[in-house]
């Protein structure tokens, strides 16, 4: 019972917690209910306390309801009134809005009225002091609408500082004060797109314009006539026909330039002006100074781009002393040292594609004129000239390519036949066939007869005179003043001429694979013809030129020296030419080493060779003797040395007697052949004595006197003095019977064993001898 009275109290306790403490604290009380023993118990007074304020609140809503009704029924009775009353107020207002309605437009148009006449009043007063900026904007826009840009500029001067200042500050006036620099700046522009225009009139003119100062020049310098230094005259005569009475600044107008000028200096711009001006100009000059790719093609090439570089300093020149500053002295020379440089270096690689040598001679005469016009403004051209000697030696160059190609062509058509030219009449009708007549040569052959020359002769030395002198005369024209000066370079371009190209032409023949003895025989002919005519050459030069041909320290033609060594050089062609066919005849030789006994004949082979031979020295007939003698003595010593060698080559194992008596049948055929004197001038048995070694070689073997052999050599009066003992043992071993079988000397049948054993004593013999000699 205590316990429970105890529970009782508690329960108690936590229900009043519960209705008095917050819900969120309501967690540790509870905790303490179900950690006990009688939370139904705790569930039970819960359930009755809830019950017993359920009452109480029944109670109270009970007592106020009365009062809660009564409340609700009045409040619906003021709704109604209320309602009443709003739309008695909207209807009240509706009828104040529409009655002042009337009023409130009438009081706007008062007010508009009386602003608007204020409004005119102030334009009045203002349109008064604005209208001179209006009439004088007026003029500005019709001055600017007729391109009278100086005018305007002066007029947007006044109005600027005048009667903008003094109209007021306004919109129209702030705005034409914002246009004042975009009207300089459209005046300064416009002025410069005339000057770009301008510039770019001049770039499409200047070749006509250099065209034109080209032209004058030729005018000028042809009513001033001709001279010595200046035989031009056919080239300019050309140009004259075509020159019309104007100057090249006509050809262009330089408004645009001296407005513009005038502009910028009025803008105080001058500077800028200038810059731009000077730094289009370079840029112009680049591009006059670059030529085309192909200009070296045609002379028409070259003519318009020295026409271009004239115009443009034409140009320069008459802007340097129209506007006062624009350009100055040391700005066209600066320009003029950049042209020049560029100009000599577009020259030098384009004129180094030519091989037309009339058109380098075209182009020497245009640069003449190039410099002389230019040198008539004022501007340095000693370079250019300089660069003329350049081209001259480029031009001599050409010119013997050219004849190197004609001279070649003139050798390979050559027939290499004589034709005699006994008088004048004989050499103008030989001499019509050819492209090239002169009254020198005429005189030449009147002097001495060309006899035995061929074509070719008459044609190399007709170009040698006509050509050299003429040809190097025109070049050396501009280029040096002097007539000596042109006397000694015409002498030492014709020398280049003989020594180089006439030279190598003349080896090129030689040297070809099919030029036959015949062809070499005239080549010595005509190349003596040739040396003969050397002074003639020389007369020809001096006529020309005017120099005396032995004045002091004048310039030797080497014609003789260079005909000289082409007719050695054909010498000694013939030379080996022989030995060529010499050694193809020998080819077809075909002896029987073997043989019993030798023929009665000599061999075909040898035969055909002397026949050969015999023909051949019969052409030699126009050759000076000397050369005949040499050609054929050497044909000997050739014919007997490879004799020699045919005898004694390893491939013959082994020579009988008959077969030497063969052999020595031959030898003798060459030396009838020898004897009979082929060629003239030899004395008594000269020739003979290329077969000499052959000669005693075959005495000692066939007479086989060994013993004379042995015991005279080394005496100056032996009988065998050419025999070599080296050359006998060789030989002699190929006489030994190898096979020992087959006797050698099988005619000697009883004796064969002692001439076996003789050989093999003289070979020892003659192995001693050779060496006590070596020792």
């Amino acid at each position: 019972m205590a316990q429970s009275a105890d529970t009782a109290a508690e329960h108690q306790r936590i229900l009043r917690e519960v209705e008095s403490t917050d819900t969120n604290c309501l967690g540790p009380t509870l905790r303490s209910v179900y950690d006990g023993q009688e939370h139904g118990l705790f569930m039970e007074k819960l359930e009755g306390r809830i019950r017993n304020h359920d009452r109480e609140i029944e109670k109270m809503c009970n007592h106020h309801f009365q009062g809660f009704v009564d409340s609700i029924t009045e409040l619906l009775k003021v709704r109604g009134e209320a309602q009443k009353l709003k739309g008695q107020v909207i209807e009240t207002n509706r009828k104040l809005r529409n009655d002042g309605k009337e009023l409130l437009a009438t009081m706007d148009e008062l007010t508009q009225c009386r602003l608007q006449q204020r409004n005119i009043a102030t334009t009045i007063d203002k349109l008064t002091h604005c209208l001179p900026v209006l009439e004088m904007y007026s003029r500005l826009q019709e001055q600017m609408r007729a391109k009278r840009y100086y005018p305007a500029l002066c007029t947007l001067e006044q109005l600027e500082q005048s009667c903008l200042p003094r109209a007021g500050e306004y919109r129209f006036c702030a705005i034409m004060a914002e246009n004042i620099p975009v009207l300089r700046a459209h005046i300064r522009d416009v002025s410069m797109s005339d000057l770009k225009d301008f510039l770019e009139s001049i770039r499409k003119h200047s070749d006509k314009i250099g065209e034109t100062a080209i032209k004058q020049v030729c005018v000028r310098e042809g009513e001033r006539g001709g001279n010595a230094q200046s035989r031009l005259a056919a080239f300019k005569e050309e140009v004259k026909k075509k020159e019309r009475k104007i100057k090249p600044q006509d050809l262009v107008d330089f408004s645009p330039v001296y407005r513009c000028l005038h502009i910028y200096t009025v803008l105080g711009s001058r500077d800028t002006f200038e810059n731009y001006y000077r730094k289009q100009r370079r840029k112009q000059a680049r591009l006059v100074l670059q030529p085309n790719s192909n200009m070296h093609e045609t002379l028409e090439g070259y003519r318009r781009y020295f026409n271009q570089i004239v115009g443009f300093f034409v140009v320069e020149d008459h802007v340097l002393h129209t506007t006062r500053g624009l350009v100055n002295r040391a700005y066209v020379e600066e320009l003029w040292e950049l042209a020049l440089s560029k100009t000599i270096a577009a020259l030098r690689t384009h004129s180094s594609y030519c091989t037309d040598p009339d058109l380098i001679l075209d182009l020497k005469n245009l640069i003449v004129l190039f410099a002389d016009t230019l040198q008539g403004y004022g501007f340095p051209t000693s370079q250019l000239f300089d660069m003329l000697l350049e081209l001259r030696d480029q031009y001599g160059e050409v010119l013997l390519k050219k004849w190197n190609r004609f001279f070649r062509q003139i050798l390979d058509q050559d027939n290499y036949s004589p034709i005699p030219v006994a008088t004048q009449e004989e050499y103008r009708r030989i001499a019509g066939q050819f492209p090239f007549q002169d009254p020198e040569l005429e005189k030449v052959c009147s002097r001495e007869p060309l006899q035995h020359a061929s074509q070719s002769f008459l044609k190399v030395f007709v170009v040698q005179v006509h050509h050299i002198g003429s040809a190097s005369l025109q070049c050396f024209l501009g280029c040096v003043h002097s007539s000596t000066e042109i006397d000694d370079m015409i002498r030492k371009s014709t020398n280049l001429l003989l020594t180089r190209t006439l030279s190598n032409c003349l080896q090129y023949a030689i040297k070809k694979k099919n030029v036959g003895l015949a062809e070499l025989v005239q080549i010595i002919v005509n190349t003596t013809h040739l040396e003969m005519s050397c002074h003639y050459l020389e007369e020809f030069i001096s006529n020309i030129t005017n120099v005396p041909p032995h004045m002091v320290n004048a310039t030797k033609l080497y014609g003789t020296s260079t005909f000289k060594d082409a007719r050695h050089a054909a010498e000694e062609e013939i030379y080996t030419n022989l030995n060529l066919k010499i050694d193809q005849f020998l080819q077809l030789a075909d002896y029987d080493w073997m043989a019993a006994q030798g023929g009665g004949q000599a061999s075909d082979y040898l035969s055909d060779l002397i026949a050969f031979l015999c023909s051949t020295f019969s052409v030699f007939t126009h050759l000076p003797g000397k050369v005949a003698q040499t050609a054929c003595m050497s044909a000997c010593k050739h014919l007997s040395t490879s004799l020699l060698q045919l005898l004694l080559e390893a491939d013959v194992r082994q020579v009988s007697m008959g077969a030497l008596q063969q052999f020595n049948v031959d030898v003798k055929e060459c030396e009838r052949f020898a004897r009979a004197g082929p060629v003239p001038g030899f004395q008594g048995d000269t020739l003979l004595l290329a077969f000499i070694d052959l000669r005693q070689l075959l005495d000692l073997f066939i007479q086989w006197d060994w013993s004379t052999y042995l015991a005279d050599y080394g005496r100056p009066s032996c009988k065998y003095l050419r025999v070599n003992p080296h050359t006998a043992l060789a030989l002699l071993e190929k006489m030994k019977d190898t096979s020992r079988k087959n006797s050698v000397f099988s005619q000697f049948r009883k004796n064969e064993r002692d001439k076996q054993k003789l050989i093999d004593t003289v070979v020892r013999q003659l192995r001693n001898l050779i060496a006590a000699h070596q020792s």
